[in-house]
């Protein structure tokens, strides 16, 4: 009996225990659900926040808008070559410097130019002199006409004299054929003069002196000569940056050959190419976004496309596909469109060429033109450097005129 009463406490004691056990385990599955339920509930949150906001960026920054990151900036590289052949004497730059529109870059060796300029001068000196002596003759022939018609006047005369003596048998044949052959050479001798009087006056044509075709000629041959001399100093056309020297002290170049390039740092847009998908609402003076690797996202330039090409960048590459031969793989064209940046962003933030850049366009506004309209021609680049002052070499050639036409 007392077995029996100590037993039963202690099969309790274990069902108790049991009891607990399975209430934790469940309390533990109950609070897990939770959890997990509310991970759910979080991670779905989450997913319709990422939602809403990629919603709200592309309606407020995406939409209406086109974007590319194939973009570049390109620029005007001025080529500088010199207009004369000669032998490098000096150079006076190195690449990366700054130098100023009409700044020397490359001088030649002049000797040569400068003996050609003294032999024009005395070329122009002949020819004046010869041109004057011309002027003169005619003159002295005319002259000598007058002269000459009185002789035939006078050997006329005396001719008909003799020959009306001869009808009264009062002069001998001589006296009459020596008469004749004096009037036949007067006239002959007039005839010769008239003849190199009018050659000479068809030569000068009452024309002033300075207005005679070989005066003009060798005035035109000093001015070459005097500009192959100018050439020989290399001069800067436009304020920029030296790049691509490759020309040394020594060298002979000839003409037009390549001597280094100056870019202008105020002469830089991005050129943006777009796929043909993207160009159905580009419109010239839609304004863009444009932002640069070298500056990041903080520096934003204000573009504005400026014009779309009238052709792929593959249609103007030097070898175009050839589309019609081979199999063929339809691949998406980019149309390159070119966006102007304003200028005092550029003095701001100088570019270089070939900068990779992120350009996005506001294409919301189409009305604007796909081709540009028609407008009147003007310079958009233009440089004086290269024209001369002639002033100084007219005053040359004047005095040279002066000191041989002998008035």
């Amino acid at each position: 009996m007392a077995d029996n009463n100590v037993s039963k406490p202690q099969s309790e004691v274990q069902d108790s225990t049991q009891k607990s056990s399975d209430g934790a385990m469940i309390e533990t599955t109950t609070t897990k659900k939770k959890a997990r339920k509310k991970s759910m509930t979080i991670f779905g949150l989450v997913i319709l926040l990422v939602v809403v906001l990629s919603f709200l960026y592309w309606l407020f920054f995406i939409r209406g808008s086109e974007e590319t990151d194939d973009a570049y900036v390109h620029g005007n590289q001025v080529a500088i070559s010199s207009q004369v052949a000669g032998s490098v004497m000096q150079i006076n730059v190195q690449n990366t410097e700054y130098v100023h529109q009409g700044d020397v870059l490359v001088v030649l060796n002049p000797k040569d130019r400068e003996l050609a300029f003294a032999h024009a001068k005395d070329e122009l000196a002949q020819v004046v002199r010869k041109e004057r002596n011309l002027m003169y003759s005619v003159k002295e022939l005319e002259a000598a006409v007058v002269q000459k018609q009185i002789a035939v006047k006078q050997t006329k005369s005396d001719y008909m004299r003799q020959v009306n003596l001869a009808k009264t048998n009062s002069t001998s044949n001589i006296m009459l054929t020596h008469s004749k052959d004096a009037y036949d050479a007067a006239v002959a001798s007039l005839k010769l003069t008239q003849n190199q009087l009018a050659a000479n006056k068809a030569l000068l044509l009452d024309t002033p002196l300075r207005q005679q075709p070989a005066v003009k000629i060798a005035i035109t041959g000093v001015k070459d000569a005097w500009l192959n001399l100018k050439r020989t100093k290399v001069l800067s056309p436009v304020d920029g940056y030296v790049a691509k020297r490759n020309v040394q002290v020594g060298e002979t170049i000839a003409a037009g050959t390549p001597l280094m390039a100056i870019v202008p740092a105020n002469q830089m847009w991005v050129e943006a190419n777009f796929k043909e998908t993207q160009m159905k609402d580009m419109r010239i003076g839609q304004k863009a976004r444009v932002t640069f690797d070298l500056y990041g996202d903080d520096v934003k330039f204000d573009g504005t496309v400026k014009g779309i090409e009238m052709g792929t960048g593959s249609a103007f590459s030097l070898l175009p596909a050839q589309n019609a031969t081979g199999n063929w793989i339809k691949i998406v064209q980019r149309v390159p469109v070119r966006i102007a940046l304003p200028a005092d962003q550029i003095k701001k933030y100088p570019l270089r060429i070939g900068l990779s850049s992120l350009v996005r366009v506001d294409v919301s506004d189409t009305a604007g033109e796909t081709l540009r309209a028609a407008q009147p021609i003007k310079a958009v680049y233009k440089t004086d450097v290269l024209t001369y002052n002639e002033s100084e070499l007219d005053n040359v050639i004047e005095q040279i005129i002066k000191a041989n036409i002998g008035d």
